[in-house]
């Protein structure tokens, strides 16, 4: 039935939404007091075990799958569930037939086994066609012409002629026939069974081999409905790139019901995934347009309770790809949710496609375009607070910045950005922190850490330097797509910050930092990049009134955000700065390093306004100890056994990071 069925089994082709063929057909079992059936499957056939299962959950239900399916014909499918067949009498019937209700309710009541018939249809050229002596059926196949009556494979047998039959059918396949119909055995025992005649005489009964086909029965299909409200259906999507196992899921989905697709906000799909290429409302709008979709809404978090207890569906529907891996939290969740009230999941098998791979890293790669990594701390900093920061000094450090995930009370973490400071940098390369790797140098690694990643970097620009060059530097930084630079309010040779009024430091002007500021801004070609002013008041002791003064005054002159330091081991002049700064401003970002002040939480950071948190130079300083204690013990053991088991990880998880060209 071509593109009907590429995707399911022909059983499950709709004769109009929400009714397939199978539905109807367990749906006139069930109402006739059937409810225990076996069914033999061949492709797709968890896709069928789901559907009937969430349909009918009252019906007990024994799956035979054939594997040979595409080299064989049901005669070989009855003979696997031989073992299930022999105990009552039964019903056998195609699944791809369409009757009324009636008809079954009426062949139920024979007392001898029958077949159905239709003696108002013409004989069909290529359909099943009964052989008649009196009532009672001599033959059944499509080749019969003669003392023959329309057919269809809907059968009640009672149990002593369906083991005459089932005996014919297994020695047809012991000896190698299997690619017959089961009727080819039956041929050849009809004579000692008493099958006769059921003649429908123009009700429906039909089997669907075609299009056209079904596009008769669909006409036909209120006559043989009476059905009660669909079922519920809710699914959650964060996905940008629609591929063709969202496309089955969606179908599959909607079979099961009325479906909802709950559609993940950006910021929820940034906090645990790539951040999305396409925003929310166009998501909304593509996901509305798919076929199978009645209702879209917003999921604002990974965490589906709070839509679940509001639309309360009656099955949620998800991949089985979370049943392990950092979604098991959520999953259990859901499960939890879902007995609160009632409701069930179902998950199909999960779509492992080259084509959806290769769509992924295509997006990666768009995500790494310039253009796309410089404005999207500007949209971070609109979707959620704080913004977390990583600091990377090389390739390997980017890429576990870029990667690094983890999943706690069911909230999936990860970094937003990257910090790419001179004193990391400068340390990595074993010189002092004083300017001294000049601007080539720092470009290199910055081209270093952008070719294997794809999420936002914000500079460590020290001073900006002299006036002039700030503005080459700003249009450079700009042009190869970082997002931001923050430069301190000091002058002359530079000294770490954190070691405050212990060296000499000149702190400069507000004028001439402002004039800095201005143009570095007169520069830039896009609104996207950002340029962070550094108060160094409370570094340098200069009072609270200083540093507030200053950034006022820097915002003024353009600043896109200030970051405010301290040494001191408490947040609280942090706190105030915060506090008294947000109640003149309340639009202009913050930013803070806890590098002393190490207790305080992001979340205790956001409730007091700040926008970013820079965590500065945690990987280089832990690699630095970790590194030094497997060189001590290489040395003293004169080997490395040791250190390999104690310090190393295989050298294979470190590949694994390191992506591949393609």
């Amino acid at each position: 039935m071509g593109l009907l069925t590429q995707d399911k089994p022909k059983c499950m082709a709709e004769l109009q939404p929400n009714m397939t063929l199978i539905k109807l057909q367990l749906m006139n079992l069930a109402d006739a007091g059937i409810d225990e059936v076996v069914i033999t499957t061949g492709p797709f056939a968890k896709l069928l075990e789901y559907y009937v299962r969430e349909n009918f959950p009252e019906m007990n239900f024994t799956f035979v799958n054939n594997p040979l399916y595409e080299s064989t014909n049901y005669i070989y499918s009855i003979a696997l569930a031989h073992d299930f067949l022999q105990d009552d009498d039964i019903l056998l019937l195609h699944g791809d037939l369409v009757f009324e209700l009636s008809v079954l309710q009426d062949i139920m009541k024979c007392k001898s086994s029958a077949m159905v018939v239709d003696s108002s249809l013409p004989l069909p050229e290529k359909d099943f066609k009964a052989v008649l002596d009196g009532e009672k059926i001599k033959a059944v196949g499509i080749e019969f012409f003669n003392n023959a009556c329309a057919a269809q494979p809907l059968y009640k047998l009672n149990r002593a002629d369906w083991l005459i039959w089932l005996e014919a059918i297994m020695a047809f396949c012991e000896k190698g026939n299997r690619k017959v119909y089961a009727e080819n055995a039956l041929n050849t025992v009809s004579e000692n069974m008493q099958l006769y005649k059921f003649d429908v005489k123009g009700r429906i009964c039909t089997e669907v081999d075609d299009a056209q086909d079904l596009e008769k029965c669909r006409k036909q299909v209120n006559k043989l409905i009476c059905e009660p409200s669909p079922k519920t259906v809710y699914m959650s999507m964060s996905t940008d790139i629609i591929h063709n196992g969202h496309i089955r899921i969606i179908a599959n989905a909607s079979d099961l019901g009325e479906l909802t697709i709950g559609v993940i906000s950006d910021e929820a799909v940034s906090q645990y995934k790539r951040f999305p290429l396409v925003p929310f409302e166009e998501r909304v709008q593509i996901i509305n347009n798919i076929k199978g979709v009645s209702h879209v809404v917003k999921q604002e978090s990974l965490d589906y309770t709070e839509n679940l207890l509001k639309y309360k569906p009656d099955i949620v529907v998800h991949g089985d790809d979370w049943v392990t891996g950092s979604q098991q939290a959520i999953r259990k969740k859901v499960i939890d949710t879902l007995v609160s009230y009632g409701g069930r999941l179902v998950e199909f098998p999960y779509t492992h496609s080259d084509t959806a791979v290769a769509l992924e890293e295509n997006s990666r790669r768009v995500l790494a375009m310039p253009e796309r990594r410089r404005r999207r701390l500007k949209q971070l900093l609109n979707l959620k607070k704080p913004v977390s920061v990583m600091e990377a000094h090389n390739g390997i450090t980017g890429l576990i910045v870029e990667n690094t995930r983890v999943e706690k009370n069911g909230v999936i973490s990860q970094f937003d950005a990257m910090w790419i400071s001179s004193l990391c940098d400068s340390t990595a390369k074993g010189k002092p922190d004083i300017e001294l790797v000049d601007f080539t140098s720092r470009m290199r690694t910055i081209d270093e850490i952008m070719d294997v990643t794809t999420k936002p970097i914000i500079i460590d620009g020290d001073t900006g330097g002299l006036t002039e060059h700030f503005r080459f530097f700003v249009k450079t930084l700009e042009r190869v797509g970082v997002s931001a630079v923050i430069i301190e309010d000091k002058t002359g040779l530079k000294k770490n910050s954190l070691f405050g009024t212990e060296v000499e430091q000149t702190q400069d002007s507000i004028e001439n930092f402002c004039e800095k500021i201005r143009a570095g801004k007169s520069e830039l070609m896009t609104s996207e990049f950002m340029i962070i002013a550094r108060v160094e008041s409370l570094i340098l002791e200069a009072g609270m009134e200083d540093a507030i003064r200053r950034a006022r005054a820097y915002v003024n002159a353009g600043a896109d955000g200030i970051m405010i330091h301290s040494r001191k081991k408490s947040p609280d002049e942090i706190f105030e700065f915060c506090r008294i700064f947000r109640e003149e401003d309340g639009n202009t970002p913050i930013v803070v390093v806890p590098t002393t002040f190490n207790m305080v939480t992001e979340a205790e950071f956001a409730e007091r306004g700040v926008n970013v948190v820079i965590y500065a130079n945690q990987l280089i300083r832990s690699a630095f100890p970790a590194m030094q204690r497997t060189a001590t013990m290489i040395l003293e053991n004169a080997r490395c056994m040791e250190a390999d088991k104690e310090c190393c990880i295989p050298i294979k998880e470190i590949i694994t990071l390191i992506p591949e060209s393609k």
